[in-house]
């Protein structure tokens, strides 16, 4: 695995960890924008992990979804990532779709199913 790989992964692996800890707070404390974004870029340095493990190059302007795709043409086992209750998944990651904690609770999950996959493949 060579250095960009690892940063991907390990990005991922530390940003699904900081959404974690946040969600387990009482609900009433927990900051639903940072459970968001840190599902969200767990689920874009994962998926631009895999690629690049693959063997192929990312680029900034791509989205989850794009990503994703890209991830099943690879291995058709990334279709059962499901990224539906990902409102923010045809565009680029911003903050307009953080707003309450049983959304962003469904992105920590899109995001938890992709490093379970992962793990199950032996990637990270």
């Amino acid at each position: 695995m060579d250095k960009k790989q690892k940063t991907h992964f390990e990005r991922a692996k530390e940003k699904l960890q900081l959404a974690n800890n946040e969600l387990f707070k009482p609900e009433e404390d927990v900051v639903s924008y940072s459970v968001c974004k840190n599902s969200q870029y767990a689920i874009e340095a994962y998926l631009k992990g895999y690629i690049k493990l693959s063997g192929f190059e990312t680029h900034d302007n791509e989205t989850i979804e794009g990503l994703l795709n890209r991830c099943i043409e690879l291995d058709g086992k990334f279709r059962n990532i499901d990224l539906n209750v990902i409102n923010c998944k045809k565009f680029k990651i911003d903050s307009r779709y953080c707003t309450d904690v049983s959304k962003v609770s469904s992105c920590f999950d899109a995001a938890d199913s992709i490093d379970t996959l992962l793990r199950q493949m032996k990637v990270v």
